[in-house]
Parts: structure tokens; sequence; C-alpha cells
């Protein structure tokens, strides 16, 4: 239901009503929009009582009158911030707990008692979660007003405290189930837990004062350019300096400290200032993103530079209003600290901020409030079904989010029809080969083969578009998404520009046993990465205008710098751009430490995407001594999922080293440059993986398993996938990173038990060679000298036998041990890429048993794949899945989700109509680093299989609510696709 903008305002003859407005804990922003809402029901002669925990002056300065009552009392925390950019996310929930959950009872009697004593008629919360079920418990109708809703803000932050954490989410959602409906502010997030939804215009506050009145007080001429700093709060430590202005400009500092010393050209505002007149008088602001700063800046056309907060999932829906209304300049981080401001208030100023939307929410929602008062029904809407399903499925694929990974809409909510197979193959042959002609087009191949990639032909054209996009004003008028922006200036269109792709993986076999030395087998993907890479001398290449005011500062003649675009930003909470000098990868003479390294791309949580990508850069200064005297323009483009478990990360590190290396003239073969990207991924980024996936994308081939034995990374050949045998990915939903926690303590369980087997190894030869002439023979009949030598001495895990692991070492083993205890007694792991947390317990057998067996595993299934066809060939290949995915889940490594999957496998596989002919699926196992992710699946290679494949993604579709993305296909590796040298063909002009 939606109220139109032209309201009748709030009439002052509808009875003299009570209302309760309980405000959240969670800054000043939602204490200013209730101010407005407030302020239309007192004029139409109704008494508020405000519960909050803000200050009294931000409600009394605004309105003066005996029918505000405010109470101070705190009933949620909102987000804890660690600094004025940092939402601190386990602090956060550790103060709602204490806040909320803690004294509930207690909160939910004082309240209702407090609701009775004041004969409140309605309840209204902005949005405190226990307002609407202490209303409920009084009898009392409640409303939230509201953009965003808490449920929705934590869910990612339980993610990165543990799954216990969850049922605050679960009450939250409770809670505000009990609110009537919700008045919906624009700029909204999905809030499944309302009924019901009205939506209506901004709620901003008034101007008091123009724009020339508080110039005039201030003693500011109008032509003086002024940018207000609205932060909140300031970074701490960060010091204001003069040369952080453009010449002439002045700047307003909200929120400064009493003691805070500022340059001339700042001017500090009184902590009580009245924000809108000054944001009003102002020609851009700069500041973070919340609603009321949004809100504001959009009613006053105000532009606005802002800069991304951390773990605040709001975000991302309020900065795409702002920038869909053209009112938003993006500044990454370290030019805010270091004071490189120039480009932006620049570009800021220049914007024409087009919002001509209502800005009377405050009014229309009073409105609202009242007649819901006095007994009018605003429910039903009629789509609330439609609208909290859409909500309820972006809520529920964040709570499934790795932690730490930016805020995502989903790819399969766009894709539906197309992941059910209802694809037209012949529209698809034809769509083919208009790509092909398309590319030949726009490109000359100086180099290089298509090979027949559909998604390549897609790629090329998309470059060949962005050229188009630069160079048409009217392309350029139409609202376009900033990455492509940003990717329109990055190349000289007449200069060569060289491409790579490197696929994703499926771990058919061997998983997590890499780290341990273990076999594994792996299929390359369908879906890849494609890099574009282009080298210019430093006078040459096109600089952002950011990256271009750096240089200019510093008084340098240019200097070689990296300007990357990634592509998918849009769909996420993160910076499509990143750009830095080549010559800060240098400390003194050599190249930085990949520690330093780490710490630089952990500075910026909101382009720590660019370690991966930049990594690279440093992997090949430090270990093959390469310097890089030019400039490097470098776009990176994925279809790869990222969190499914699928290698996206190993992908994007392969496709830009090998197209690097292209471009540099630079021969590594596609096994080295693997082992060179797992650096990468474990030294830069901070990701403990084994090489098997950077092996996989680099040296895979379609339509074949590549066997690896990882000592470190032997590539033992390629394995014929049989005709009459496929294999699947089913993606559960439920996001997958080898950085997580469990991946990282189960892989340190593994090496501990591996220290633990070779002192107990050493151990029994010491006893068994007591003697002075060395040892006994006799006594070591049964277990075998050089066997113990072999394993006192064990490099790799795997290299131990099952038969020998069960015979000597199992009972050995503890199931855990706390990692204050291990390294007293054992000094250290022995391992480059993991530490142990002395107050951690790790679980020592099931992760040591693990790698031990699945090797065995492995090379059985390789076997098998070489013999006969027959059911039993196929019952064994999925017995060994099976046993996989179990082991996974006795390290703690198993997933609702996966168990979900692998069981549907089971039950169509055991169904009649499998068994009344030919078995279909035969098994199915969890992939990668586990905890959600992909899960294999074998079967045969028929059309019934594929529709048990679609049958099994419809019933986890009707348990989860979830549409698994399938993956099927293979592709070539980096290496087979080797690199594309392209030059954009001359555009010509048909009237000519």
């Amino acid at each position: 239901m939606r109220i139109d903008e032209e309201s009748e305002g709030v009439s002052a003859s509808r009875n003299h009503l009570v209302f309760a407005y309980y405000v959240t804990g969670h800054g000043f922003g939602h204490a200013t929009r209730v101010v407005e809402v407030v302020r239309h029901l007192i004029l139409a002669g109704h008494d508020v009582h405000v519960v909050t925990g803000a200050p009294d002056f931000v409600f009394t300065s605004e309105i003066e009158s005996p029918r505000l009552f405010i109470r101070k009392v705190l009933l949620d925390c909102g987000a804890v911030q660690a600094d004025a950019l940092t939402v601190d996310r386990l602090a956060s929930l550790a103060k709602y707990s204490e806040t909320a959950v803690v004294p509930r009872a207690s909160i939910l009697k004082t309240e209702v008692e407090w609701l009775n004593s004041i004969k409140a008629d309605l309840v209204v919360s902005d949005v405190v979660p226990v307002a609407c079920r202490a209303a409920a418990d009084a009898g009392i109708r409640s409303v939230c007003v509201t953009n965003f809703s808490w449920d929705f803000i934590y869910a990612e932050y339980v993610m990165a405290a543990g799954s216990n954490h969850r049922s605050i989410v679960w009450q939250i959602a409770e809670d505000y189930s009990h609110c009537e409906f919700l008045i919906r502010l624009p700029g909204y997030c999905p809030m499944p837990a309302f009924r019901d939804v009205v939506d209506v215009p901004l709620v901003v506050r008034r101007i008091r004062r123009s724009r020339k009145e508080v110039r005039q007080e201030l003693r500011i001429e109008d032509d003086v350019k002024l940018v207000i700093l609205n932060f909140g709060g300031q970074p701490a430590g960060w010091k204001l300096k003069e040369e952080f202005l453009p010449p002439g400009w002045l700047c307003l500092v909200c929120g400064g400290s009493d003691t805070q010393e500022l340059p001339p050209n700042f001017i500090k505002l009184a902590k009580d200032a009245y924000t809108p007149d000054f944001m009003a008088a102002s020609d851009c602001m700069l500041g973070k993103i919340g609603y009321g700063t949004v809100s504001e800046a959009l009613a006053y056309k105000l532009p606005f530079v802002f800069v991304r907060r951390d773990y605040f999932n709001e975000e991302p829906f309020l900065r795409n209003m702002l920038e869909y209304y053209q009112g938003g300049v993006e500044m990454i981080r370290r030019d805010l600290l270091t004071g490189h401001w120039k480009p932006y208030l620049e570009r800021a100023i220049s914007l024409k901020p087009c919002y001509e939307g209502g800005i009377n929410g405050g009014e229309v929602a009073a409105h609202i409030l009242q007649e819901t008062a006095i007994g009018k029904n605003y429910a039903s809407d009629k789509l609330s079904g439609a609208r909290r399903l859409r909500d309820a499925i972006i809520l529920g694929y964040q709570l499934q989010r790795v932690p730490g990974r930016d805020m995502a809409i989903p790819e399969w909510y766009a894709n539906a029809e197309s992941e059910l197979g209802m694809g037209s193959p012949t529209c698809e042959m034809s769509e083919k080969s208009s790509l092909m002609n398309s590319c030949t087009e726009d490109f000359e191949i100086l180099y290089g083969d298509l090979q027949g990639l559909s998604d390549t032909m897609t790629f090329l054209k998309s470059l060949a578009e962005l050229d188009s996009m630069f160079d048409s004003d009217k392309s350029a008028e139409k609202r376009q998404m900033r990455e492509r922006k940003a990717a329109a200036g990055l190349f000289n269109w007449e200069d060569e520009i060289f491409v790579a792709r490197a696929p994703g993986r499926l771990d058919v076999m061997g998983g997590i046993a890499d780290y341990s030395g273990s076999l594994v087998l792996q299929m390359p993907i369908k879906e890849a990465c494609h890099v574009a890479v282009q080298r210019n001398h430093p006078s040459k290449h096109r600089l952002w205008k950011h990256a271009l005011v750096r240089q200019q500062a510093e008084g340098k003649n240019p200097t070689p710098v990296l300007q990357i675009v990634s592509y998918g930003s849009e769909l996420s909470n993160r910076g499509p751009t990143f750009d830095m000098d080549l010559a800060d990868f240098m400390d003194g003479d050599q190249p930085m430490s990949y520690e330093k390294a780490k710490k630089y791309f952990s500075q910026d949580p909101s382009q720590k995407w660019a370690a991966y990508v930049a990594g690279v850069i440093l992997v090949l200064m430090t270990e093959l001594g390469i310097r890089f005297e030019e400039s490097i323009s470098l776009l990176v483009s994925s279809t790869v999922p990222e969190g499914k478990g699928v290698s996206s990360s190993a992908s994007v590190e392969v496709a830009t080293m090998s197209a690097i290396a292209a471009s540099h003239g630079l021969s590594i073969s596609p096994r080295d440059l693997a082992l060179l990207c797992q650096k990468v991924e474990n030294h830069i980024v901070g990701a403990p993986c084994g090489v098997m996936d950077q092996m996989t994308s680099a040296c895979g081939e379609a339509n074949k398993l590549l066997a690896m034995l990882c000592q470190p990374a032997e590539v033992l050949g390629l394995v014929e996938i049989p005709g009459h045998i496929r294999f699947w990915g089913i993606d559960s939903g439920i996001r997958h990173s080898v950085g997580g926690a469990d991946y990282g303590s189960v892989r340190i369980g593994a090496f501990m038990g591996r220290k633990m087997i070779k002192l107990a190894a050493s151990a029994i030869l010491s006893r068994s060679s007591g003697t002075e002439n060395g040892p006994n023979p006799d006594e070591l009949e049964d277990n075998g000298f050089e066997l113990l030598e072999t394993e006192a001495s064990l490099d790799y895990l795997c290299n131990l036998s099952p038969h020998r692991y069960e015979a000597l070492y199992v009972k050995m083993l503890p199931d855990s041990i706390l990692g204050e205890t291990f390294l007293e007694k054992y000094d250290g792991h022995n391992d480059p890429v993991t530490v142990i947390d002395p107050n951690r317990n790790y679980g020592v057998t099931a992760p040591a048993k693990h790698p031990i067996y699945e090797n065995f595993r492995v090379k059985a299934f390789k076997a098998l794949l070489t013999s006969a066809n027959s059911d039993d060939q196929l019952t064994a290949l999925g017995e060994l899945l099976y046993q996989c995915h179990y082991s996974y889940s006795a390290c703690g490594l198993g997933s609702d989700g996966t168990n979900r999957l692998v069981r549907l496998v089971q039950e169509m596989q055991h169904s009649k109509a499998s068994k009344s002919g030919d078995g279909t699926l035969y098994g199915a196992k969890i992939t990668g680093g586990g905890s959600g992710g992909t899960v294999c699946a074998v079967g045969r290679n028929s059309l019934q299989s594929s529709q048990q494949i679609l049958e099994i993604q419809q019933r986890y579709k009707d348990a989860t609510g979830y549409l698994p993305y399938i993956f099927e296909g293979s592709s070539p590796g980096a290496g087979k696709f080797g690199y594309l040298r392209i030059r954009r063909r001359p555009s010509v002009n048909p009237n000519e």
C-alpha cells in the first residue's frame, strides 16, 4: 500500500491521543528523523512520549511544547562502532545481548506497566524490537517507521560470531512480527518480519534559515566553496590539515572534539548546531552514509562525497538511492585519511543531483499514525505476500554468507529460469555465432584463439562497449554502473590489450587433503574469470583524477601506477576500483614483505579484494625479481560465483598472473604459475589454502580430471571422464571460505597429528635402539624399521597408509588438544600458513585421519574410472564420495545445506524409479574447504540423470526457499587457453 505524497496533513481535530515513540540507540540519525514525525503529531494536538537514549537537545531544540515528554531509557544498542567507519560486529552482539536479551523479562514487565500508566493509544518504534512485543503484551497496536530492521543488520554479525547467536536474530524478527504494519522509508532494506508495508516519502528536517543567512552568520562570501564534514565522530588519531582542501575552500566540521585544533580553513560547529541549515548553505558534503545524511543531501540537492563503512548492511541500499539521483561521489578511505580530497570535491560540485520526490514523509507518517491510533486499518496490501517472499529470500541469503563477505544480491535471484534449463539451444547457437562475428568486427586478434568459448566472446563484446561508452556523450549521460564508467577510461584503445582466462574448479575428490599431500582429482568448470591488461609508459597512462592529483601533490614526474577495475562490485558492498603507485610495493630497494602487504590491503575492507589481483605483482617481484617500470591497467570480470566452493579466488589469481605474464613477455609454466598464485592467497590474502585450486585453474583441460599429487604440486596426468559418467556441482547456498575459522582449525589439527605421529615413531625407534650394537631386528619385526624411519620423518600425512595408522598411531592421538598444551609439549606444528591459538581447543584425531583415508579413496576412485562400464563401477565411485562426505562432517566441516543435498541424492539413488532400471545418480560429497559451498554428485551421463538433478534442485528449493545453482560442463584451464593479444579496430562511420 502506498500513500500519495500529496497528503492531507495531520488534522488537529482527531481527538487528543497519546503516542509512545521508541527510538533505537544507534546514533543520532534515527532521533533526528523521529523529531520530524513527532513535531507533526504535537502540532495536531497529541501527546508524544519519546523513549530514547539520545540527548534531550536533539528533540527540545526543534520542539518546544508541554506535549513532548522525554523518557531516558535505552532498550537496544544498534551497532557498536570501533571507530567512525568500522562497526565491531562481535561487540554489537554482546552489547545487544547485555542490553536487550539478558534483562528481557524485566524490560517487558516495566514497559507494559509504563504503557498502561500513560494510557498510550499507539506504540511507534524506530526501530526498537522489544517495543513491538511490549505493545502486544499491553494490548496496544504498534507501528514501526524505518528504512531497515535490526534482524537484517545483525544477520552478518551472527555469521561472524557463530550460529549460537542466531537466536538473537530470530527473537528480533519475532518481536517485529507483533507490529501491525511498517511505514517504510525510501532506501529500504529487506524486512520480511513485517506483515504489511506502507511506503512514504523521505523524512527530512526542515530548513530554518536560508543559505544567505547562514553564510552571513559565518562571514563567508557566497562565492566561496564550502564543504561540510559530517561524520558523527571522526576517525581516531586523525588530524585535519590545511592542504586537505583545494585553494580557497572552507570546511565546516561537525562533531569535532572540544580539544581538537583546526587549521584556519576549517570551522568547528557547535555540538548542538542545527545541521540542516549548514548543509543547505554548503556546496557539498563529505561524510559516511546513513539515512539522515543521504535523505537530507537528496532533499537539499547537496552533492555527497562519501566513504564506505565496514559491516553496516544498510549502506548499499542507501548508496544505490544516492547514486540513482546522481548525488554521490565515492572517496576511498586512504584518500580521506591522507588528505587527497581535491579531485573528489571538484567532481562533487560538478554534479547536478536530480531528486524531485516528496520530502514530506514526516507529515505523511504522522497522518498515518494518527489515523491508526483512532482505529483505521491500513492492512492489508494484497502484494504483501510476494514482497515478504522477496525480502525473506535476500535475508535468508544474508544469513548464509561467509563471515566478512560483503553484502550481495545473489545472482540466482535474477537467473532462476536459466538455471532450470529453460534456455533454447537454437537461440544459444545463434547468439554464439553473432558474438563471434561481433568480436572479429570489434577487435583485431593479433595472437591467440577464442576456442569457441562464448564467455570469452561476451567479455570482448563488453570491452568494445566500453570504448563506445567513453566516446559517446549521450551514453555518458545515462545512469551506468560506476564500475563500467571507471573501466571506460581504463585503456588506450589504439594500443594492444592482453586477455587471459582461468576457470573455477569442481572438487571431485581430494578436497582439504591437498595440504596433507594427497592425490586429488579436480575438474575445471565452465564458469571462468577474464582479465584484460594493458601496459603503458607513465606519461601516456590515463590516470583517474584522484591518482593524478596524488602524484602532482607529491611533486613527482609521472611514475608507474596500477589501476584496477573489478566487475561485480555493484552487487556487493565493496569498491569497484583500486589504484596504487607501483613504487609503494618497494621497501627501499627491495619488494615489501608479504606481511606488510597483507596489512596494506587490510587497511580498507571495501578494497581488500584487491589483494587477490595486485598481490600477483608483488609475488612476481619477490619470487622472480621482476621490476615493473611501466603503468598497468587491469580489468577483472568473473562469472565464477563467489563463496560457493568452486575456487573463485584462484580463478582471479591465475587469470591475473597469466595476463600480466603475457603482457610483459614472461614465460611461466602453468605449474609454476599456480604455485606463485598460491603464494598470493597464502601470504598476501592470508587464506591457508592448498594448491589444488590454482593448479586446476592453470593446468586443467576441458572434460578431464586433473590428477595431482600435492607434494607440493606434481601433476600426474589428466584422467578422461568416461562417456557414460557425468559430474555435477549443486550449490547449497551456504557461503564457503577457506579463510574461515573451521577450515583453518581443521588444517591445524591435521598438522598437529602429523607432528605427534612423527614423534611417536621416533620414540618407538629410540626404545628399540637401546642396545650397543644398534636396533634389534627381532624387536622391530612387526613394525618394520625402515617404515618407522620413514614415519619419523613424515613430510606429508598422506604418505602414511591407513593400515599403519590403525596398527600403531590411532590410539596415540587425542580427540582434541588445547593450543597452549600442544605448544608446550610439541613446540610447533610446522605449518607456515597457520598459527595456533593457545586458547583454542583443536580436534586432532578426525582432522589427521581424514587425509590418510582420503588419499586412499582418491587412488581407488582414479583406478575405478578406468575400469569396465558397469553398475558396480558407478556404485563404488558413489560410495567413495559418500565416505568422503561423512569424513568431512567428522572434522566439523559439514553444513545443514550440503547434508540435505547429499541426502536428496541418496533418496533419488534408492528410489523405486532408479532401482527399476539402470541407476542414474550414485553418490555425492561436500567439496573444497567444506562448511557450505557446493556438493559434487556423480551419475550416469543420461537425460534421466539431468532430470533427477533438476528434481533435487526443486526439492531443495521447496525445503529451504533457495534455488541451487547447478554447475555442469567444463572448460580449458589458463595454460590450455593461453592468451589473446588484441587491438581495437578503428570505428567506421557507415555514412562515409
